[in-house]
C-alpha cells in the first residue's frame, strides 16, 4: 500500500491524539517560543473544533526558568536543576494559558512520575482526570514532575512520557514534533547524503542504529528516544509520526499530507489494561522458558506454566511485572506474575500438580496467566 494511502488510513477518524514538544522546539535563545505556543495553540484549537481531544506533552520547564532567573547556563548539580524547573513549570503553564485563552480554551496542568502510572489506582486515577478534561474541552499540558522525580520514578525523557499518555489516554495517533524533518539514515544537520526514512513498518537494529547518530541539542532525549517511544505505541496499535515544527504542521499531518515519519501500528489495538502491564509497571525480574512454552504461548495462547520455565533472574514478588524470554534472552513479552522469584526457582520444570507438594499451597496453577500476559515480540 502507498504511503500516502497507509496514513490516510490511519488519520481519516482521529478522536483523541496526543502532541509531543521537545525542549527543542520551545526554545528559542535559552527562552520560551512563545510564538510556536500560539501556533500550538491555534491549531488545537481547529482540532477541537472538530471534536478531537487533545493532550500536549510539553518540555520548556528548563527554559522558562532560566529566563526569569536570567542564567546563562544549566546548573549542572540535580537539585539546582530541579528547582529551576519547578520555578519555570509556572511560567510555562502561564504562557499556555495565555495561547489558549485567546481561543475561550481552558488547560490543566499535569504533572507525573512513572510511578504514578505504573502503580494501577494511581493510573486510572490519571485516566478518569484525563477523561473528565476532554469532556469539559479543557487540554491537559503534561509534564514529568522534575522536582520528586529521582531515578527509579523518573520516565527518563519527555519522549518516553508521551508514549505513556498516548496509552494511557486511549489515543489514535500521537505526534512528535522536533527540530528536523524526521527519521534519516544520519544526522542531516551534520551529513548532506544522509536519507530521509517517510515511513518505518518494522524496528531493526538498523533502525536503532540510524537514530543512535542523531542526538537531542537540548533536551534529554535523542531520536533514539523516539524510535523507542515509536515502538512502544506501534505495538500498542497507535501509529506515531515524527515531524519538524513547522507553521500548520499539525493541521496539514491531520490533513494526510505526507510529512515527516510515519510509523505503522499493529492492526489492532492493544486493551488498556494490557498496555499498563507492557509499557507502565517496571519489569523486576526476568524467566527464560523452553521452546514448548514458548511455541504454546506464542501459538495456542496459553498461559505459561511451572513446567516450560527454565531460569529465573532477579528478586521480585507475587504481582510483579517480569520478562518472558526465550533460551537465547530474546524477550517476546511482560506477565504479572502469580509466584515469587523464591517460589519460582523451587517448583520451575515441574508439572502444576506438584506445586502444592513443593510449596505447601497451590493458589494458581500458571506461572503468569494469559490474561496477565502481554506479547511485545514484533516478529
Amino acid at each position: 500500500m502507498p504511503e500516502s494511502n497507509t496514513r490516510r488510513k490511519y488519520l481519516k477518524n482521529i478522536e483523541r491524539l496526543v502532541i509531543k514538544l521537545g525542549s527543542n522546539v520551545l526554545t528559542a535563545e535559552k527562552n520560551l517560543n512563545i510564538q510556536v505556543i500560539r501556533q500550538i495553540a491555534m491549531q488545537v484549537h481547529q482540532f477541537i473544533q472538530k471534536g478531537i481531544s487533545v493532550t500536549i506533552v510539553s518540555s520548556g520547564a528548563m527554559a522558562a526558568g532560566m529566563r526569569k532567573l536570567s542564567l546563562d547556563a544549566r546548573p549542572t548539580e540535580i537539585p539546582l536543576r530541579q528547582a529551576i524547573a519547578a520555578i519555570g513549570q509556572a511560567g510555562l503553564i502561564q504562557e499556555y494559558e495565555k495561547a489558549f485563552d485567546f481561543f475561550d480554551h481552558k488547560v490543566a496542568q499535569i504533572l507525573l512520575t512513572r510511578k504514578d502510572l505504573s502503580n494501577r489506582i494511581r493510573y486510572l486515577n490519571a485516566r478518569n482526570t484525563m477523561r473528565a478534561l476532554f469532556n469539559w474541552n479543557v487540554i491537559p499540558i503534561v509534564n514529568e514532575n522534575d522536582t520528586v522525580a529521582v531515578e527509579e520514578i523518573k520516565f527518563g525523557d519527555n519522549d518516553h512520557l508521551s508514549a505513556m499518555i498516548a496509552l494511557l489516554v486511549n489515543a489514535d495517533l500521537l505526534i512528535n514534533l522536533t527540530d528536523i524533518d524526521g527519521l534519516f539514515d544520519k544526522d542531516p544537520r551534520i551529513h548532506q547524503d544522509a536519507q530521509f526514512i517517510p515511513m518505518v513498518t518494522s524496528f531493526t537494529k538498523d533502525l536503532e542504529s540510524f537514530a543512535s547518530g542523531i542526538p537531542g541539542a537540548l533536551g534529554t532525549g535523542g531520536m533514539l528516544s523516539k524510535i523507542r517511544a515509536a515502538q512502544k505505541v506501534t505495538t500498542a496499535g497507535i501509529p506515531m509520526i515524527i515531524a519538524k515544527a513547522s507553521e500548520n504542521v499539525l493541521i496539514n499531518i491531520l490533513e494526510g499530507d505526507n510529512i515527516g515519519t510515519f510509523f505503522v501500528p499493529k492492526n489492532h489495538k492493544m486493551k488498556n489494561r494490557k498496555s499498563w502491564i507492557a509499557f507502565s509497571k517496571k519489569t523486576r525480574g526476568h524467566i527464560q522458558i523452553d521452546d514448548g512454552a514458548y511455541h504454546a504461548i506464542l501459538n495456542k495462547g496459553t498461559s505459561l506454566l511451572p513446567i516450560g520455565v527454565t531460569s529465573v533472574s532477579g528478586k521480585f514478588s507475587i504481582g510483579d511485572a517480569i520478562a518472558i524470554e526465550t533460551q537465547s534472552a530474546t524477550k517476546i513479552g511482560i506477565g504479572l506474575t502469580n509466584y515469587s522469584s523464591d517460589d519460582i526457582q523451587l517448583i520451575m520444570q515441574k508439572k502444576s500438580n506438584a506445586i502444592e507438594s513443593i510449596l505447601g499451597e497451590k493458589p494458581y496453577d500458571e506461572i503468569i496467566h494469559r490474561d496477565n500476559m502481554v506479547i511485545t515480540l514484533n516478529n
